[in-house]
C-alpha cells in the first residue's frame, strides 16, 4: 500500500475522532488502528511517522505512542 493511502486512511480515522473530546479522540484513533489495521499497515504508518509524519493530522501523531508498533521479523 502506498504511503499516500496509509496517510489518507489514518487521517480519515482522525477526522472522525475530532467529534469526540480531545483525549477520547486520541485514544479512539489509536484503538481503531490497533484493532483493525494489520501489522503491515501499522509498519507502513510508523515509516511515515518516523520520517516526520508529513501529511498526517496532529491527532494521528498524538495517538502514535498508543499504537502498537509491530515487531520486525527476519
Amino acid at each position: 500500500m502506498s504511503a499516500e493511502k496509509i496517510i489518507r486512511m489514518a487521517n480519515q480515522i482522525a477526522t472522525f475522532m475530532l467529534s469526540r473530546p480531545h483525549d477520547d479522540g486520541v485514544q479512539g484513533c489509536a484503538q481503531h488502528i490497533n484493532d483493525f489495521w494489520e501489522p503491515r499497515m501499522r509498519t507502513q504508518l510508523f515509516a511515515v511517522i518516523d520520517a516526520g509524519g508529513h501529511g498526517l493530522l496532529p491527532l494521528v501523531m498524538e495517538a502514535a505512542p498508543q499504537i502498537r508498533r509491530p515487531v520486525p521479523t527476519g
